[in-house]
């Protein structure tokens, strides 16, 4: 599989989506994905649990997405409690339902993991899984930090170890998600410098509730300018207003960042369907 065949869509939108808790509530994500489709997207990722609690739920979601819809699907895969022997029954696994496309993440502790078990862990780092996935064929995905990792100490150091991870061959990246863009494009302009020559596709997550806010910024770490402060003063008390005005947000950063000449966008959808269909009829 040629990495060039993810974007191989004329939307240049992509999506993620996540596993339900609970497998009886399958049936609406697959709904879900049967509308993603219909919005002709390059690819659909799938998260992946803390310590693989979710990877068989991932395998059948991103198979169903590879093998029924006919879209690329890539599968998210965390290294934070990975053994070796883990790692290559995950491989075998996802071979086995024919996916080949892999976002290779450190991922976070797992709750039932002890600080010590952590720092011993066997990966450290996603860039670890990476020759090992090449190898089996897989193409491979990475993550990056516009506003930088939260354990780096400087931008500088993030993007020294963002060029390692490309060192060892992740095909792409996708950005963790931002709501200035030109932080984004200073971002843009370091990996220029600093010789990262592989497609970056930009992250964007709808903000359509004022409780989203606080939970997305606990996650990301992405600060909050103040054009999108303004809006969740002015709206947070309604939330169908404060739904349209997240939405429109997101479109505007969307068709500036494609005026730009962006390499993609990557949509967190929150697996609201409704949310990208929006999005998609407005761009």
């Amino acid at each position: 599989m040629n990495h060039t065949s993810i974007f191989s869509s004329a939307s240049g939108i992509s999506f993620e989506i996540f596993p339900p808790k609970k497998w009886e509530s399958f049936p609406n994500l697959y709904e879900t994905l049967d509308a993603l489709k219909e919005l002709h997207p390059s690819f659909i990722s799938c998260t992946y649990g803390a310590g693989g609690s979710n990877s068989k739920k991932t395998a059948e979601i991103v198979s169903y997405i590879q093998n029924q819809l006919g879209i690329e699907g890539i599968a998210h895969l965390t290294c934070a409690a990975l053994t070796k022997d883990s790692f290559l029954s995950t491989i075998r696994a996802f071979q086995e339902k024919g996916i080949h496309n892999v976002l290779a993440l450190r991922g976070d502790k797992p709750a039932d993991m002890s600080e010590e078990a952590f720092a011993g862990r066997e990966y450290k780092h996603p860039s670890e899984l990476i020759p090992t996935l090449k190898e089996a064929g897989f193409t491979v995905a990475g993550a990056c930090y516009p506003e930088k990792h939260f354990e780096a100490a400087t931008m500088e150091e993030d993007i020294h170890f963002l060029k390692h991870k490309v060192e060892q061959g992740a095909d792409f990246l996708i950005s963790q998600l931002f709501f200035d863009n030109e932080i984004f494009y200073r971002f843009l302009e370091m990996c220029e410098r600093a010789g990262i020559d592989v497609p970056i596709e930009a992250g964007i997550m709808p903000i359509t509730s004022a409780k989203m806010i606080g939970t997305t910024i606990n996650l990301s770490g992405a600060s909050v300018p103040k054009a999108m402060a303004d809006l969740l003063a002015r709206y947070q008390d309604s939330p169908e207003d404060m739904r349209k005005a997240g939405i429109d947000y997101a479109i505007t950063q969307i068709r500036e960042l494609r005026e730009r000449g962006v390499d993609g966008i990557h949509i967190y959808t929150m697996n609201h369907a409704d949310v990208a269909r929006d999005i998609c009829a407005a761009l």
